[in-house]
């Protein structure tokens, strides 16, 4: 294939650490490369943070917490720290459009929406200062005159960043984080690091005090130290359902808190109204969005079994007129798989479909044309056994399933026997059915004819696809504690407060 864009890598510092407000050279030479997913050539080089580095930026943390002024803000004041780094990330989005999609494979036509989408975040947690109830007066029943509920910041945070949409995964654990009044060390993924130095360098152009905001990379052995060290107070994760059983099972020993965003085998059921040709285009456009990499994807689709081919029929039509091919080109509507394993875990899931028994209806295969990159066509099973492992394993690529249901009830059941609770949709033309659907599936979203998710409502997962909430009020709450404080009489500037 040939790449219609240059290669341009936009970060300051790739080469340190950002701790305590400076760029901070690492303890050793070691480096992690970052390969460029749809040419599969070397794209940039950052430092590798060692166990000597991270327990640099844990300590950093920790004293501006205990010492530092970022606790002891108003709300109104660290608000407008936070306006001032949405601010700075408005100006990077030529960045990320040109390193998000070499890191994962997104379009470049998305990733250039991410700068605005992560300062929106900041934003939306800066108006919270004035409405969200940090302090609730309250009137105490076993002995005392007056009473409050104070909501206080939770201490260090350890953020631990995927790699398939890291910014936007980062900034909705670290603008709630801070408006609480936490300090944070963000870890990022080593196969896709830039994004937190953008954040990185937002923060310190933003004018944040020193060791507000901490950013390292560094791989596993390397983050169980972040996980494991007991001046974090919480761990906010996004990543795998194996992982996140490890992290939950580490800091259950030392009773931390923590939130868990993990995997997903979201359903799509499609009732018997539901137009078929629409359904089909509107799953199999999403799909593509970041090639399918994302927890949320409506990847089973469940359909009424008297419209099991037609369904699938449509859906592999739609899916294999994608254009598949380089990220950077506006007439691409599908780009590469982020790095060499997620495409070997795919073509291994395939493999297994087809070995199950299920009909293999398009895809399946690395694009003819595409002779370089991680790219794997848009591929759609048909006649999916609910029990199979490709409805049942969370692929994390641009597979669909298609499994018949006898009924509706079948059809709820089967979108309920997963281990897995993250999201799901209901396609029909009757809202009240929808609403009636929707509440007998078990999960954290569900959308109505489309894919939907809004992490200005909340966002999380039933059963293994998590604990906890990002977005909205739950996902601040994450990061505060619940003081009870019982008075014998009124303190002053509450004098008139009601109870």
């Amino acid at each position: 294939m040939t790449a219609v864009h240059d290669t341009l890598v936009p970060l300051s510092h790739p080469d340190r650490f950002f701790i305590g407000g400076e760029w901070v050279k690492p303890s050793t030479e070691d480096t992690i490369k970052v390969i460029d997913s749809g040419t599969e050539q070397l794209y940039f080089t950052v430092a590798e943070a060692k166990e000597a580095d991270l327990s640099s930026a844990v300590a950093v943390a920790r004293q501006a917490f205990d010492q530092g002024p970022w606790p002891r803000l108003s709300h109104a004041e660290r608000a407008g720290y936070l306006r001032a780094l949405a601010s700075e990330l408005r100006k990077r989005d030529a960045d990320i459009g040109q390193i998000w999609p070499r890191e994962s494979g997104v379009l470049q036509s998305t990733a250039l929406t991410m700068a605005a989408g992560g300062a929106f975040a900041f934003d939306f947690y800066a108006d919270m200062a004035d409405t969200f109830p940090f302090t609730e007066p309250v009137q105490p029943a076993w002995g005392g005159e007056f009473g409050l509920i104070v909501h206080e910041p939770v201490g260090v945070v350890g953020a631990i960043v995927p790699w398939n949409v890291p910014l936007g995964l980062m900034v909705w654990k670290v603008a709630p984080a801070l408006l609480a009044g936490c300090t944070v060390v963000v870890k990022s993924s080593p196969e896709a690091p830039g994004e937190g130095y953008v954040l990185a360098e937002a923060a310190q152009a933003a004018g944040l005090p020193p060791g507000v905001v901490n950013a390292v990379t560094a791989d596993r052995q390397v983050s169980e130290l972040l996980v494991r060290d007991p001046r974090v107070d919480n761990i906010a994760f996004t990543g795998s359902t194996a992982a996140g059983r490890r992290i939950g099972s580490i800091l259950g020993e030392r009773i931390a808190r923590y939130t868990l965003e993990l995997g997903g085998k979201s359903a799509a059921v499609v009732l018997e109204d539901a137009d078929i040709a629409a359904v089909a285009r509107e799953l199999a456009a999403h799909e593509c969005n970041i090639t399918g990499q994302f927890c949320a994807s409506l990847s089973r689709i469940v359909v009424p079994r008297s419209r099991h081919d037609e369904f699938v029929e449509a859906l592999a039509g739609d899916f294999s007129a994608v254009r598949v091919g380089d990220p950077f080109d506006p007439r691409t509507e599908m780009g590469p798989l982020a790095v060499r394993r997620q495409r070997d875990r795919v073509e291994g899931y395939i493999a297994k479909g087809i070995a199950e028994g299920a009909t293999l209806a398009t895809g399946g295969h690395r694009p003819a044309h595409l002779n370089r990159g991680w790219f794997i066509e848009p591929t759609v099973f048909g006649n999916v056994d609910n029990s199979s492992t490709i409805a049942q394993e969370e692929i994390f690529g641009p597979v669909l399933s298609v499994i018949p249901a006898d009924n509706e009830r079948q059809a709820i059941e089967i979108a309920n026997d997963s281990i897995y609770g993250l999201n799901a949709s209901v396609y029909t033309n009757d809202v009240d059915h929808a609403l009636a659907v929707a509440r007998q599936l078990r999960s954290g979203t569900v959308g109505h004819n489309a894919y939907r998710g809004d992490f200005t409502m909340a966002f999380g997962g039933f059963k293994q696809s998590g604990v906890g909430r990002e977005g909205g009020r739950d996902g601040l709450r994450e990061f505060l504690e619940t003081k009870s404080v019982i008075l014998n009489a009124r303190p002053s500037g509450y004098e008139n407060a009601s109870v």
